[in-house]
């Protein structure tokens, strides 16, 4: 790649872009099929017994996706584990993608109490998962590259003024609503902005992700971070960055923008599909404890075998307000009636919903 072409990459344009190049026909008729999954979903989210049920899980495994897509693998065992067993060390990569949860949900805690989303609130997601306060970047010479080519794909742009007002630029494109362009447009153009800014030294990709379902909750689309997009990300993950490159080198807006519409419409309706068979297994082990233990059934009980996939004594003490004795009879009654499974790690035990966590592990793949 020529020095010319490089440097003309650093004259990253401020937002919006041109109306005519992001509502094409093309994008205008994905918006609808898109908006439309998007509201079944937080519709749908709403009739879980507990919204915990599914922010629990999906912010989990989105968090293992996301992190997946930059090389940082772990299992959703081990994250489990990790999050309930005392006694269990995570490994390097399942702390970093922990650490990606407690950013999404710092996150959306953020933009609940402040209802906007700016650089500094950005800053602090990326600490959060970084564990550093390098913040936005000050030194040159950072540069994206091909692994397999050695090729400088793109080079943004690296002068700490030039960022910080790219930065303030996008701060505004994400809390005005002034142009009445769709939020789902403006999410692939917002999304594209950031990853094209590049305003860390690390973290960038996964802080990106982390945004674009803040932004879905500011703009009431979701009331929870519930869309794992990540998903389709590392399914298409060529096209992802292909298409990235397309609107710096190709002015191809209306390409990239439909790749997202498309992701978000796809993933939606994957959830959708999920919550419907969680609220299903809700149903049948309600009632079949209903039946078989009527002595200690409650709803808050089967909530909690659901909020927690791998539960333990703690939690039902806690939650529902009873003895440990008590608690630990519980969760050995479940077990006999095939409800949960036990596993000792250490000198715990983990009480695990197995049909749920089946049922998580398939349908977030």
């Amino acid at each position: 790649m020529s020095q010319k072409t490089e440097k003309a990459f650093n004259n990253l344009p401020l937002l919006p872009p041109a109306q005519t190049l992001v509502e094409t026909i093309s994008v205008l008729k994905q918006v609808s099929k898109s908006a439309v999954a998007l509201a079944e979903l937080k519709g749908l989210a709403k009739t879980l017994p507990n919204p915990n049920i599914l922010i629990n899980a999906i912010v989990l495994k989105e968090a293992q996706a996301s992190s997946e897509i930059e090389n940082v693998i772990t299992t959703q065992d081990k994250l489990y584990q990790a999050l309930y067993a005392k006694s269990v060390k995570p490994d390097i990569a399942t702390k970093e993608v922990l650490r990606y949860r407690e950013s999404l949900l710092l996150g959306t805690q953020l933009i609940k109490e402040r209802g906007f989303l700016n650089t500094n609130g950005i800053i602090d997601i990326q600490k959060e998962l970084e564990e550093n306060t390098a913040g936005i970047r000050k030194l040159p010479g950072t540069a994206l590259v091909n692994d397999l080519t050695n090729e400088v794909i793109y080079t943004p742009p690296d002068n700490f003024e030039t960022i910080s007002n790219l930065m303030k630029n996008l701060e505004d494109y994400l809390n005005d609503d002034s142009d009445d362009v769709s939020p789902l447009i403006k999410l692939a153009i917002q999304h594209y902005q950031f990853e094209s800014i590049h305003p860390f030294y690390d973290g960038n990709g996964r802080t990106g992700r982390i945004i674009n379902v803040l932004y879905l909750i500011l703009k009431g689309l979701l009331d929870e971070p519930v869309l794992y997009l990540s998903s389709f990300i590392i399914k298409n993950k060529g096209d992802y960055y292909r298409l990235l490159q397309e609107v710096r080198t190709k002015n191809n807006w209306e390409g990239w923008i439909l790749f997202v519409l498309r992701g978000i419409e796809i993933t939606a309706l994957e959830t959708l599909k999920q919550i419907s068979e969680i609220n299903h297994l809700f149903k049948q082990s309600q009632t079949l404890i209903q039946e078989k233990l009527p002595r200690i059934y409650s709803k808050d009980l089967v909530e909690q075998l659901f909020i927690h996939p791998y539960c333990k004594n703690e939690f039902l003490v806690a939650n529902l307000h009873i003895e440990r004795k008590a608690a630990s009879r519980y969760l050995n009654y479940l077990v006999e009636l095939g409800v949960l499974e036990s596993l000792q790690k250490g000198k715990e035990i983990i009480y695990i919903n197995s049909n749920l966590y089946n049922l998580l592990k398939k349908g977030l793949k």
